[in-house]
């Protein structure tokens, strides 16, 4: 690298936030964006008091985002949007404000009993969660918002090509939300 390269780059607070916990590092980059085409599932922070806060407290790794390796955790998520490159559909939904998505998940029960379901998603920028519709397979909904989780970490990465294909209108989000009871949650 010259220092030409260097003196073009600067250093951004990362987050790989997996929803229990999340990883931090600073990576010396030209643009946040070419970090968010570099590595999957990474946000870009810049909220001032938690860069503050990482500034003063954290010791975290700093990498250049040009270095062959990468530190454990950082290297998967490369190589995960090094595969997703050039595929067709790859940040095709990166600059939408909101994303509607329909997705199909087939989670296991506590006794092994299969639960079906289809999730209607409003997507924010960042991969969260805005509002969510559960589809069951008796054709019940079931919506729910950010006062009802726990906790929203990014659950879909918008650079992802496979999302196009998940793609749904804003119109059938809504007629959706509508209809469906609101969840009910236990405090």
């Amino acid at each position: 690298m010259s220092s030409n390269d260097a003196a073009s780059k600067s250093r951004f607070l990362v987050l790989h936030d997996y929803g229990m916990g999340g990883v931090w590092w600073w990576i010396q980059a030209r643009s946040a964006r070419e970090i968010l085409e570099t590595f999957a599932w990474i946000e870009v922070i810049t909220d001032p008091e938690t860069l503050a806060r990482q500034e003063r407290d954290g010791e975290l790794e700093e990498v250049d985002i040009d270095a062959p390796r990468m530190p454990p955790g950082l290297d998967g998520l490369r190589a995960t949007r090094h595969t997703q490159r050039g595929r067709p559909g790859f940040g095709a939904l990166a600059d939408r404000d909101v994303v509607y998505l329909r997705r199909r998940w087939d989670e296991e029960g506590d006794e092994g009993d299969e639960d079906p379901a289809v999730y209607l998603m409003e997507v924010s920028s960042d991969g969260r969660r805005v509002r969510q519709v559960e589809l069951a397979e008796d054709g019940t909904a079931v919506k729910s918002g950010p006062d009802d989780w726990p906790f929203n970490p990014p659950i879909v990465d918008l650079f992802d090509p496979e999302l196009v294909g998940l793609q749904i209108g804003r119109d059938e989000f809504e007629e959706q939300w509508a209809r469906a009871r609101q969840l009910d949650v236990d405090r």
